[in-house]
């Protein structure tokens, strides 16, 4: 089976986010950058899956040369080998187009990637991928198991989950609890310097988006403090002021 987990590279969620040129760039400097924690579940399963029936596995990323740090990461984790796009990833569907390109020319049988990013949570690149491919593709899928050319599968839908299966290759956006996040060892680190990173340039150049503006959500108000004996106040204050009674 073979198989490929799409990655991001995006800020750690305890970065300090800022933005440059009348804000309309994000500012990197001074930013720890990660492996989107969705892509994380998706890659965790993926190595299981791997190691329970054989195969490979390949993750993809579209991105510069600065991402591949977190590219090596994910090939300690457990990928053979990585691909990386060399472009800014500009939108999701550019992104999709990068990722659908690299999946026909390789015939992969699965695809998987989080469910959405954490830098843009836009959660729509599985289901473009899907269908440029024209192979389903399901989100957020929750549980993954494959037998022979057939996946079983969870996912959640408004007020309850669904069961499905579903006939190889397709597309999949996970999150938890489908895995838990996997570690690096200090071997599979070791052995992630000498694996295969293919750099190739990107298929096309279709954007269909651009960012006009970013903003910073407002600041958080001061805190009105109330001691034991300020009930009546504390009362009043919540129905006059924050107005939630």
């Amino acid at each position: 089976m073979k198989i490929l987990v799409c990655i991001t590279h995006v800020p750690d969620t305890t970065s300090k986010i800022a933005f440059t040129d009348n804000n309309t760039k994000f500012d990197k400097n001074g930013v720890q950058f990660i492996i989107g924690p969705y892509d994380d579940y998706a890659l965790a399963r993926a190595v299981e899956l791997k190691e329970a029936s054989g195969g490979t596995l390949t993750v993809l990323n579209v991105g510069t040369a600065e991402t591949e740090p977190t590219i090596r990461k994910a090939l300690a984790i457990g990928a053979d080998d990585a691909i990386r796009v060399n472009a800014e990833p500009t939108d999701s569907f550019f992104v999709a187009q990068q990722i659908a390109a690299i999946a026909k020319e390789n015939n992969y049988d699965l695809i998987l990637m989080g469910r959405e990013s954490i830098d843009f949570n836009g959660g729509m690149v599985h289901g473009m991928v899907g269908e440029l491919l024209g192979i389903p593709s399901f989100s957020p899928v929750m549980k993954l198991d494959i037998e022979g050319n057939t996946a079983k599968m969870a996912r959640e839908i408004e007020g309850g989950k669904e069961y499905l299966e579903v006939s190889l290759p397709f597309v999949a956006g996970c999150q938890e609890p489908i895995a838990e996040w996997k570690i690096p060892n200090m071997r599979g680190i070791m052995s992630a310097r000498t694996k295969p990173l293919n750099v190739v340039e990107p298929s096309g150049t279709t954007e269909n988006t651009k960012v006009s503006e970013f903003q910073l959500p407002p600041a958080k108000g001061a805190v009105k403090m109330f001691t034991v004996d300020q009930v009546a106040d504390l009362v009043k204050a919540l129905k006059n002021e924050a107005k939630v009674i």
